[in-house]
């Protein structure tokens, strides 16, 4: 997981500083003001100076100036009255409203032609998009943005687009071309003297090392940093800085160290009267405690920040914190209780993912509701005019009716009995045949524990930097004809795919009914996706094409397996087990099958396969753990650099 105060650093103090137009005498302009451009104009920048502290009062107060600008016809102070709602609401979390507001703000400046207005836009824009998530289309408002700002030579706010760019990399994962956006803000950022940028440049790039395991490069960045934000005086800043150096040592698997310094950071944090930050630090210190073993301080702690949380709707840590609490429960080999967090988890993990479905009911709900009462007259009327058609031909229809009646009830329990036959098999698609037979007889399925299942999870290498080169429809085009192979290689080995997340694949052998050849099973259909990929990659180096490089993780252990949710709902798994198969994958090399020590114990003995060991390597969030390369016995020559490992 992910450290909790790494979003907040990465973006959280670059705002403050920003001085605010003083209330009184904005409320003195408005008070003395008619119905006109200048009492729009007051209500606007009284919003904008709440933004920060009262962002419900920007939301009231932009209202007022949107509906004043609409009634005199001030369309600039429609387009800013637009954009500060959408920022009261940003400011608030409220991200998928925001993005409806600015979308509704952009669309407005557009038509006035004013090219800045709509940069700024596409800045806000692109961090809201990656606040829920969307990072394809941050990178696509960033850019947008990126582009105008360099033709107009603003040397500064090109700066804070590239860190703003490297913030969405970094969260992608795509740590080398984050740390390389991030370098050339920082050089920017020197070369206008900008203390701010370069305290915040700094910050970001050690906590990017940080996640690419580069500490010695990343620790001086980081101090650099800190005493960069005690020397302007910017608490927040500090706040940011020290959470960052706390995050250093958790990467390094110091947690004593990260636990003291986050201790010295929480009465700063209270200073600042900043639950949504409470709540971050809380959950993360609940996670070191977790790692310590002190378990009824870690839940104190997690409970807590799950609390504040709440209180401010923070749904990215309120997912956080109940993958936290999960964790906890795990370790404590409390199954009922780590159930119930992890379904908590997996709603707020689905609430913001939804959020994207979200923003495009709420801005058609915006754009139409002033045309609800004409339509439902509208509506009416037409409704009259079908009912007197109906009774005027009625006498005439009625015969007619009854005669073909006979034939649409052929026709129809030919046609229900199709579309059975197809639900039939869209069920078999989505669940293991024992759990559909489970859900069709009783309306639901129990979860249930299995001691040993293995887990197998693939991803591609540079998948962000392809799709960047290839059309969506070619993109989308290679991943499904890898993973329609991929699903025909587990139906061969009995392995129930789980599911895709991206550009990774994830699956399992030994469920839902466990058997004793999962292990092998899964290492065979690993080789074979490998085998798969490393033959399509040589046919498109031979085309000149880009190609896909896989890496493969496997890990055996004990899961929770069931049906999460009630709408779309899928057959999943959860636990450890999940958690570390997904680090062999990360941990692992391309076109190699990485193995934990738990799978290697069971297939060590195995004809045809040979391992191996690569000692204990350094896994996110696990601390070290003994890994394997496992391989063919055919594939001696791997030491060469020949053959097929």
């Amino acid at each position: 997981m992910r450290p909790l105060l790494l979003f907040p650093a990465l973006l959280g103090f670059a705002i403050v500083g920003v001085a605010q137009p003083g209330t009184d005498s904005l409320r003195a302009v408005l008070a003395h003001a008619g119905r006109d451009t200048t009492a729009v104009r007051a209500l606007n920048e009284l919003a904008v100076a709440y933004s920060r502290e009262l962002p419900d009062s920007t939301v009231a107060l932009g209202t007022r100036a949107l509906a004043l600008a609409e009634a005199i016809g001030d369309r600039p102070g429609m387009a800013e009255a637009l954009k500060n709602i959408g920022g009261g609401h940003a400011a608030g979390q409220r991200f998928a409203i925001a993005r409806a507001y600015y979308d509704r703000s952009f669309e407005q400046w557009s038509a006035l032609g004013d090219r800045g207005q709509m940069a700024s836009l596409q800045r806000k824009l692109g961090y809201v998009a990656e606040s829920q998530g969307d990072m394809p289309e941050a990178i696509k408002q960033n850019l947008a943005a990126l582009r105008h700002y360099e033709a107009a030579h603003d040397t500064a706010t090109v700066a804070q687009l590239k860190t703003a760019l490297a913030s969405v990399y970094d969260r992608m994962e795509e740590g080398e071309q984050a740390v390389a956006l991030q370098r050339e803000a920082l050089a920017l950022f020197e070369a206008l003297r900008d203390t701010l940028g370069i305290a915040q440049s700094s910050n970001n790039l050690g906590t990017m090392l940080d996640e690419l395991g580069r500490y010695d490069e990343a620790l001086p960045y980081l101090e650099r940093a800190l005493a960069m934000a005690r020397a302007l005086g910017n608490p927040y800043g500090e706040v940011m800085c020290m959470g960052s150096i706390a995050n250093h040592y958790q990467h390094m698997g110091d947690m004593a160290t990260a636990l003291q310094r986050n201790e010295q950071l929480l009465p700063l944090v209270q200073q600042l009267g900043s639950p949504y930050h409470e709540a971050a630090l809380r959950i993360n210190m609940g996670e070191i405690l977790t790692a310590l073993k002190r378990y009824d301080e870690a839940r104190a702690q997690l409970e807590q920040g799950v609390a504040f949380a709440r209180t401010v709707g923070a749904h990215e840590w309120l997912r956080n914190g109940h993958a936290a609490l999960y964790e906890l429960a795990e370790a404590q080999g409390n199954t009922a209780a780590g159930l119930e967090h992890y379904k908590l988890f997996i709603a707020y993990r689905d609430s913001i993912e939804n959020e994207a479905n979200t923003r495009k009911a709420v801005q058609e709900q915006m754009q139409y509701d002033f045309e609800k009462k004409e339509a439902v007259a509208k509506a009416a009327h037409e409704q009259e005019l079908r009912r007197q058609k109906l009774v005027r031909n009625g006498f005439m229809g009625g015969f007619a009716l009854v005669a073909l009646f006979a034939g649409v009830f052929f026709f129809q329990r030919n046609r229900i009995s199709k579309e059975k036959a197809r639900s039939e098999e869209l069920l078999l698609n989505i669940l293991p045949e024992e759990v559909a037979e489970e859900l069709k007889a009783k309306g639901s399925a129990e979860a249930v524990h299995i001691d040993q299942v293995t887990v197998l999870f693939t991803d591609f290498k540079g998948f962000t930097a392809m799709s960047e080169t290839l059309s969506p429809q070619e993109l989308v085009r290679d991943l499904n004809e890898c993973f329609s192979a991929f699903d025909h290689i587990t139906a061969r080995y009995g392995i129930e795919k789980i599911k895709t997340i991206g550009d990774a694949y994830m699956a399992a052998g030994g469920l839902p009914t466990p058997n004793t050849t999962h292990a092998t099973d899964v290492i065979n259909a690993a080789f074979e996706m490998r085998d798969f990929i490393a033959e399509g990659k040589a046919r498109k180096v031979a085309a000149g094409l880009p190609y896909f490089e896989i890496r493969i993780g496997v890990h055996t252990g004990p899961v929770v397996a069931g049906i999460v949710g009630v709408k779309k709902f899928s057959y999943d798994i959860w636990g450890d087990t999940v958690n570390t198969a997904s680090r062999m994958e990360s941990s692992g090399e391309v076109g190699k099958v990485n193995i934990s020590e738990a799978t290697h114990a069971l297939v060590k003995d195995t004809p045809g396969l040979t391992f191996t060991p690569r000692g204990k390597v350094q896994a996110k969030g696990k601390g070290e753990l003994e890994m394997f390369f496992a391989r063919r016995a055919m594939a001696a020559q791997e030491a060469t650099g020949t053959g097929k490992n």
